[in-house]
């Protein structure tokens, strides 16, 4: 057993951290404000248990996926999954071949980040899209080290710059909290989304950090970037 299936088998332990609604709902929501669009070809970059790119499958989108482990597969036999060190090993699709390249959680992985932007660029088709998510160091900086493999933080300014540099457009960069009951963009719901906001905002800036073993204290502190640009 590598080290990477061992972060997956114990950190991500279905026991301690089931299988639930949530990548769906996420991939869905992607889906929908990015404009996506069914039959394109995604990647899921660092796919862990595959939930995401799943996701984005039920959408009818067609999925691949690269990861050090290959145990995405036994959940999601449905994923073009093949196994890839981004440490040391190119991705292993050809030039331009996806429409959008996405990943969550991943890139604050590596020392040398830029490396892999580079690699998201090159499997990127013309007026592809790359969507990217990673935690806000602003918000995490307590505890962003607790996972011991994180290398690199970013902020607002800096998954912005990243990008620019590596040459992709159109590059926004948007603080994201993980809660699907604030997503909702229905103009008949906005009182009632103004005041889920504000619940959310009270609760990062008032409750303890020992309370997040509930969701909604846990996602309304670690709040994430989400990215999207084009080549």
């Amino acid at each position: 057993m590598n080290s990477k299936n061992e972060y997956l088998e114990v950190i991500y332990n279905q026991e301690e951290r089931p299988f639930t609604e949530y990548p769906n709902k996420l991939s869905k929501h992607l889906f929908e404000i990015f404009k996506l669009e069914k039959n394109q070809k995604i990647i899921d970059i660092g796919c862990g248990r595959g939930e995401f790119i799943n996701g984005f499958i039920s959408c009818g989108m067609e999925g691949f996926a690269v990861d050090q482990s290959l145990i995405a597969k036994s959940h999601f036999p449905k994923i073009n999954l093949k196994q890839c060190n981004l440490d040391t090993e190119k991705i292993p699709f050809e030039d331009s071949f996806f429409d959008v390249v996405f990943s969550k959680s991943l890139v604050e992985h590596f020392y040398y980040p830029e490396k892999i932007f580079i690699e998201l660029k090159r499997i990127l088709k013309p007026g592809g899209k790359i969507i990217t998510m990673t935690p806000d160091w602003d918000y995490n900086y307590i505890n962003f080290y607790e996972d011991f493999t994180h290398r690199t933080p970013f902020t607002l300014t800096s998954l912005k710059d990243i990008q620019l540099i590596n040459g992709f457009k159109n590059v926004e960069v948007h603080r994201f909290k993980q809660l699907p009951v604030l997503w909702n963009n229905d103009k008949n719901n906005t009182y009632k989304k103004f005041f889920l906001d504000l619940l959310s905002e009270i609760t990062r800036i008032v409750i303890p950090e020992n309370m997040k073993k509930y969701k909604w204290v846990r996602f309304s502190k670690e709040i994430m970037l989400l990215s999207v640009a084009e080549k």
